[in-house]
This record gives structure tokens, sequence and C-alpha cells, in this order.
């Protein structure tokens, strides 16, 4: 376990070699650029933001134009493509690539352009077939829909509820109008809903009709429609197509210009990389000629970039300790096991400073934890294989993923291990299989025991387990205070607590609950037993009067004793929840035996083995899946609760170098 010990670099440089050097550090990605020493002083800071936002909004542009691309010329990818991870691509293709920046941004903005137009005709296609609808029922209708009549006559039209016959219309406007001989009404058409009318009656007549047609629910027809209804659908249908078929132009255009989504792609990230120097920039104080940088490094890498800039440049560069108040950030930095489990304490929190990096020893309960909650060695088999398929194959893949996957190979290995200790292979598969088409049941026996057959014995098993997963906790507690010289805590605060816990343990063993629990039947001589009691009773109360050793009232010191004792219930409580131990081993084999069963009630026949294989595929998939990721999550659970919450309390700052930053290539520099 290791966290990498930091060195702060502090650079003096010529303004002339300003880009080159940001330029070379951002390469290498080796070091953390901080601002925060110059906060507060009067040096002049630059300010990038309208450069940064530019560059921002271009590769926003690209990023549209690729996501457009990718809609109307899909590229072909494989179903671990997410694994693929960055093409690695030498420098000076990007130089290339950066030099050819306007044709290719002519391109974004054509494609962008295009799509535009595409979504805006989409849009008035559909406003079109929306007003044919409306059209649709006045297509019989011969006069223009905005002909509202002559110098002595009005027009009116619209529509009103339902009605069956056209007297209806005619004794409603026969309530304000006497002389019916003056009015013409003719139905143009009606549905379930509604009847559209046509009206022409006398010019002076026009306000007393429509105030018998509004008896009926009359409503005029929309004025956004001109000329007659068959004439204007004809003409939006023409529009449709007119803009359908630019639709499809466009969208050819669109996939013959993905041809440049590679180069699209290296010129985003080319600004992605001078964004990010450009973000830098804004912590890089400067003069009339020289400019300064200030920052951390591995104290393994610190002396290199030093040796490597004054090398090449003209410059001064300090490498000293960090003072010892200063937060700086945290580099975890493991080997094997150790490694593939940064992720999970990397998302815990990353130790601050003084703490220990718990990765390695995590590790190592992590996969002891995930294989016996999983325990079937098949299972095991296909998950490590998998994983190292993965690894061997997809070697560009990001880091954390790669870490990732080698810590699910490093799990399926220890599940293999536990699966064969407990005979599982998919359940009680071989079993099954034997006896429903062999006709003799052949078994492979566990090389330990069956917890299916023993829960009770496992459950020893796991609370054994989870008493030396906490003790190792303490025991990193106890190293800490040592480490810092604080021998008064560590005494108080952990072998006060270790030799009360392990008195009472002691204790329980050769009762008569814990025999009736685990069946195990433990004696020991009288003064082991008493040797018991005095560590039990000793460590009480150590803690009764050291607990609130920082408080001068001593009715204050014992209540805060008192109140430390009372958290025993919480090392109860922590020690019972590694029974999930036992309950996820168990429900790995339920299931899986449950699948097996289901499979063979097809019989020994054809269709029973055409139906066992289905439902083993089916059923084993579902149970790996589901198991795989109940103990991935448990798993987790008993690292940050039980075992962090003994000696962790992390919040480190975490080391975010100055790096490029892309996000589609990998940068391939030539060696020096």
């Amino acid at each position: 376990m290791a966290v990498l010990e930091v060195k702060k670099l502090n650079i003096c440089a010529m303004r002339k070699d300003e880009k080159e050097i940001m330029q070379t550090l951002q390469r290498w990605g080796l070091m953390q650029i901080d601002g925060s020493a110059f906060e507060g002083t009067d040096v002049e800071i630059p300010n990038t933001t309208e450069e940064r936002m530019k560059l921002e909004r271009a590769i926003s542009s690209m990023e549209n134009a690729l996501e457009v691309m990718e809609t109307y010329s899909p590229e072909k990818k494989g179903m671990f493509a997410s694994l693929e991870g960055k093409t690695p691509t030498a420098a000076d293709r990007l130089d290339e690539v950066y030099a050819q920046r306007n044709k290719l941004m002519e391109t974004v903005e054509t494609v962008n352009s295009n799509m535009k137009t595409i979504v805006e005709n989409r849009v008035a296609v559909d406003r079109n077939k929306v007003a044919m609808e409306t059209l649709e029922p006045w297509l019989l209708l011969d006069v223009s829909m905005d002909f509202t009549g002559t110098d002595r006559t009005s027009f009116l039209i619209g529509s009103i509820g339902k009605t069956d016959t056209v007297e209806e219309i005619y004794d409603a406007i026969g309530e304000y109008v006497a002389d019916l001989s003056q009015i013409d009404v003719t139905v143009v058409s009606k549905d379930k809903y509604q009847t559209c009318i046509a009206v022409v009656c006398l010019s002076e007549y026009e306000k007393s009709v429509e105030n018998g047609l509004h008896a009926l629910g009359f409503v005029r027809i929309s004025g956004s429609f001109s000329g007659i209804a068959a004439d204007e659908k004809k003409r939006l249908e023409d529009e449709n197509l007119a803009m359908e078929k630019e639709n499809e132009d466009l969208a050819g255009q669109i996939a013959k210009m993905a041809e440049h989504r590679s180069e699209i792609r290296m010129l985003s990230d080319v600004y992605r990389a001078t964004a990010k120097r450009l973000e830098a920039m804004n912590y890089v104080p400067q003069s009339e000629k020289a400019f300064f940088i200030s920052g951390y490094a591995a104290a393994k890498d610190a002396e290199s970039i030093a040796k490597k800039l004054d090398k090449r440049f003209d410059l001064y560069v300090d490498v000293t300790d960090p003072a010892a108040d200063e937060d700086v950030p945290v580099i975890l930095k493991n080997k094997g096991l150790g490694s593939s489990v940064e992720g999970i304490v990397d998302s815990y929190g990353l130790p601050h400073k003084g703490e220990v990096d718990p990765s390695s020893i995590m590790g190592i309960f992590y996969v002891i934890l995930f294989g016996m909650m999983l325990s079937d060695a098949a299972y095991g088999v296909i998950v490590t294989v998998t994983m190292a398929v993965l690894l061997k194959k997809f070697k560009n893949m990001e880091e954390s993923m790669r870490k990732s996957l080698k810590m699910f190979m490093y799990c399926g290995i220890s599940t293999i291990v536990w699966g064969v200790l407990f005979g599982g292979y998919f359940g009680d598969a071989v079993d099954v299989i034997s006896k429903t088409f062999m006709g003799e049941q052949v078994s492979i026996p566990p090389l330990w025991f069956a917890p299916l057959n023993d829960p009770m014995r496992l459950l020893m098993y796991c609370m054994i387990i989870g008493v030396i997963h906490m003790y190792v906790g303490m025991g990193i507690k106890g190293y800490m205070y040592i480490k810092k010289k604080e021998y008064a805590n560590f005494f108080c605060d952990v072998v006060l607590w270790l030799c009360m816990l392990t008195g009472l343990v002691m204790m329980l063993l050769p009762t008569e609950l814990f025999y009736s629990l685990s069946g195990w039947e433990i004696s020991y001589p009288a003064s082991v037993a008493l040797l018991s009691k005095i560590l039990a009773a000793g460590g009480a109360i150590g803690i009764l009067f050291t607990a609130g050793r920082g408080r001068k009232n001593p009715a204050l010191r014992l209540a805060l004793g008192a109140y430390d004792l009372y958290n025993i219930t919480g090392w109860l409580s922590d020690l019972l929840s590694y029974s999930r131990l036992l309950a996820l081993g168990l429900a790995t084999g339920v299931i899986a035996s449950v699948f097996n069963q289901i499979g063979a009630m097809g019989g020994d026949s054809v269709f029973g083995i055409i139906f066992f294989i289905i439902v083993f595929i089916i059923g084993h998939v579902f149970n790996m899946s589901i198991n795989i990721l109940g103990a991935y999550v448990h798993t987790n659970r008993l690292q940050y609760v039980e075992f962090f919450g003994k000696f962790y309390e992390g919040g480190g700052r975490i080391f975010e170098p100055f790096k490029t930053g892309t996000k589609y290539v990998d940068i391939r520099e030539e060696k020096e």
C-alpha cells in the first residue's frame, strides 16, 4: 500500500518559451499546476476565458456534427466498442490535421447547417400535414377559403356541432331572420363531431345569421387559409414533397462528408488540448519578460521533470518538499491486486495527509469476500476468462476500465477457489444432468463442505472472517497512531478495545449459546477463562476512564467513556453484517439449483434436452448477472462501513495532472 511522496516544483522561465514549455508539460502529464501560491499577490495572471470559450464553441460544433454524421452514416461498432479506448495517434498526424482546420471547420459548419435545414423542413412538413388535415373537410368547397362576400352579400365559412339535416340550421337562423329566402346554406361535409357549412346571405343579415348559427356552436374557419381548399392541399403536398426531397439530398451530403469523421475527431482533440492549456494559463502568473509555474508532482517524477526542462530551456526549476500544513494532492501507486481496487478506494475518498493507502490490504479481503458470495466455480471460470480475454484484446482501453476488469478477474479467480471448496458448478448441474440424461447420478464432492447442507457452519466461518477483517482495520488504525508517535491514542483507542473485544469473544466460545449455533464444543483451562475475563473487564474499565481524556471535568470524562463503551453495539452490528456472505452464497446455489430442476422437467428426450439447454442458458446468465451485481454491491459495503469505519477517514485531494485531456486519440510522442 503506497501513497507516493509528492514534491513541489517552482519554475521561472522566459515568456518567449511559455507556449513550448506549457505544451511540453502537458504532453508529459506528470505535474499538477497549482495557482494557490500566488493568491493575494499583485502578480499579473492572464485571462484566457475568451480564447477558451471560442475553442469550446468550436468543439461543441464538431461534437454536434459528429452526432449528425453518426445518425446518417453510422459507424460499425462491435459489442465491446466502449473498451477500445483512445486511438493511438502520432503527434505529427495531429499537426497535419490542424493544418487543415479551416477546411474541416467548413465541413462541420456545412453538416450542422444541413441538419438545421433538415429539422426546419421536418417542422414545416408536420405543420403542412396538420394544415392538410384541417383542409380535408373543405375539399368540396369550390370557393376561396378567404372569400367573405361581395358588395351586397356576405359569405360565412365555418363549422357547427353535428346536425342531421339542413332544416335544423335554417330553423336556428330563423330565430333571428324572418325572411329565410334571402339565405342559402350549403353543407360542405360532416362527420360524427362537426358539420362544415358555407352560408350566403345579404350583407345586412350577416350579424343576425351569425347569431342564429352561434346557437349551434358556429366557429368561423381560421383566416390562415387562402384559395380553394383542394388547390391549397395540392400546394402543401407539393411543398412537402420538395422538402422531403431536399432532406434526402442534404442527408446524402452529410453521409458523404462523414468520411472526414476521423479528422474532425482529431481536430476536436487538438482544440481540447489547447483549451486545457489555456485553462492552465489562468494559474500561471507572468511579468513582462518572465512567467512562473508552481505545482506538484510525484517525487519520483519531479527531479526528472526538472532535469529535462533544464536541458531544453533557459529557466530555473526549484524542487522542494511541501510545507507541513500544505494540502498536497494524493497519488496512489500499487501493483497487481492493490492497483486493481484503487477505483474502489477513490470512490470512497482518497486518504488524507498522514493516512495509509488501504488498497493492497483491502484488495485481499475484497476478492475473498466477493468470491465467497458468488461461490460457484463455473461462474468464476466464465468471469475470469472473459475478463482476461478483454484485457488481452483491448490494450488501449482507459486505465480506470483496465483496473476494474483486473479487479473482476481476480474476483473470478477467488470465485473458482470458493466454488471448488463448496462444490458449486452451475449449482448442482452435474448431479441433475447425470441423473436426468444418463440415468445414474454423478456428483463432484466439495473439497471442503457444501453450504446448502450445512449453512450454520458457513455462518460461523463468515463471522470469523468478519472478526479478522475488523481486527485488521483496528490494526491499521494502530499503525497510523504509532507512525505519528501518538502512543497514548494507540493504547487507549486500539489496545484497550482489542483487549475488551478479544476477552468477550473468548468468554463467548465455551458457552452453550455458541455451541447451539455452531455445533463446536470449545473448552479451555480455568486460567484461560480467567484471562478472558481480565481482558474484557480491563479493556472496558480502561475505555471508561480514558475515552474522554481530552476533557478536564471528571464527570464528563466518565460520561464520554460510558458513551464510548456503548459503541460495542456497533461492533456487534458490524459483525452481523458479515452474515450477508452466507445469504448471497446460499442464494447463488439455490437459484442455480432451481433453474437446473426446472430445466430437467422436460425429461430424457430430444425435447427435454432442448428445453434444458434453453432454461440452463437463460437461467444461469440471469443468476450469474444478478449475483455478480449483488456480490459487488455488498462487498463494497463491507469495505466502506465495516472495514473503513475502523480507521479510514479519506477526503484527500485528488492529483489532477496537467494533461492533454483528449477524448478520441492518445497522442504518442517519439521517444527522446
